[in-house]
């Protein structure tokens, strides 16, 4: 935060790019975990994390219908999780934060915005500084906690690159009084398995992210709360700034529109996660001594979200929990003990014939009338329009490394 006071001057001097200034934010969140610790991966942990990898997808072999999604297979420290996620972290975060920036200059009132003139800039670049030494913070504490690209469910890293943090898997491992080698295998479990199904569900990446951006285009900014911490601000003393929390400035409007994107986006992340668990589970099997306490203690840490991910779904708005988790596990289950591995991976073939937010409450009832998918799938047009499809984030940084 001090790296954040420091530049805060010459950041009110040169209007940024968007609505957040994500080079402060990358730079509060590198000073955050400068501070708190940042272990540099060692070649040990490299090769452990490349072995744990390597026998994961081998396991995953018979428990999926597709071949391994992984073409890189590395080990990051925390400050190479921020990095190498942020352009996610972008498209997720800036048409919430352009919102905000909105508001904050709709307080300049109408008769003071002509004297302001070019100074009139200053207040979206003041948002953009906000927002970004908040979200630095939140992803400095979200970098510190999770096991992997994948980990909360949405694509995050460079499309085929499947990443483990060591740091963080040794911290969880202890947590569980658990064996770290054991504790990466699962991870590394859970990563393949999302790699997989990300590379051969080319709409998938698209249609998460069209699910999160419709539900964040009905979130409210709450202009009251904007005030208040701008508020806070002496224009005397920058330090003022680290008193201002932009917590609570986002709610989600009460609406049917709103409602129904929030259904939507649940049922998708917990889709996501529900075929994760299931296929990790069934691959694992009897391979792991204490895969049964290893499945459960990720349910809940999914389902309940950390610390961090809490306050970064305070600060955008956002929650990425699939609340749905258990029934979509059970879905999953039901849907391969009727249609086989094959069949249950074919339901991804298109978004149109994923299971819906109730099929959750009768998964057998869904499972059974699936079991003429095959016909269905020999008459479906999969060229027709589904979700758009996510062009891969740039992959060269790993393919240099």
């Amino acid at each position: 935060m001090q790296q954040f006071m420091s530049q805060l001057q010459h950041l009110l001097s040169a209007p940024g790019s968007g609505p957040v200034n994500w080079d402060l934010a990358r730079q509060v969140a590198a000073s955050q975990l400068a501070a708190a610790g940042d272990p540099a991966v060692s070649p040990f942990e490299r090769n452990a994390v490349e072995e744990a990898l390597r026998i994961a997808d081998l396991w995953l072999e018979p428990a999926t219908s597709w071949p391994s999604g992984i073409r890189t297979s590395v080990a990051w420290n925390r400050n190479e999780w921020i990095y190498k996620t942020l352009d996610v972290w972008r498209k997720l975060c800036d048409p919430v934060a352009s919102r905000m920036v909105g508001a904050m200059s709709d307080l300049v009132p109408p008769e003071a915005r002509a004297q302001l003139g070019p100074m009139q800039s200053m207040v979206a670049t003041l948002g953009g500084a906000l927002f970004g030494g908040q979200l630095g913070q939140a992803l400095g504490s979200l970098a510190a906690e999770v096991l992997s690209a994948g980990d909360i469910g949405l694509p995050l890293g460079p499309a085929g690159t499947a990443a483990l943090i060591p740091a963080n898997i040794r911290a969880y491992g202890e947590g569980l009084e658990l064996p770290e080698d054991e504790v990466r295998l699962y991870v590394a479990l859970r990563e393949a398995a999302h790699q997989r199904l990300f590379q051969h569900v080319p709409w998938l990446r698209g249609h998460v992210f069209t699910a999160v951006e419709n539900y964040a285009a009905g979130i409210r900014v709450n202009r009251e709360a904007i005030e208040e911490a701008m508020g806070q601000v002496d224009p005397t003393d920058p330090e003022s700034m680290q008193a201002i929390a932009l917590e609570g400035i986002f709610t989600p409007e009460d609406t049917p529109a709103q409602k129904a994107s929030l259904a939507r986006l649940e049922t998708v992340l917990a889709l996501v996660e529900g075929w994760v668990c299931h296929v990790v589970d069934s691959a694992a099997g009897d391979r792991l001594p204490n895969v049964v306490r290893l499945g459960e203690a990720f349910r809940r840490r999914r389902a309940a979200g950390g610390p961090a991910e809490q306050t970064f779904a305070a600060l955008v708005g956002l929650e990425l929990r699939p609340r749905r988790l258990r029934e979509a596990t059970v879905l999953w289950a039901a849907l391969t003990e009727h249609r086989g591995i094959a069949g249950r991976d074919a339901v991804w073939g298109h978004p149109d014939l994923l299971p819906s937010d109730d099929d959750f409450a009768n998964p057998e009832a869904f499972a059974a009338t699936s079991s003429d998918l095959d016909e269905e799938l020999a008459n479906f047009d999969f060229t027709a329009p589904g979700a758009p499809e996510e062009q891969p984030p740039d992959e060269g940084d790993d393919k240099k490394s």
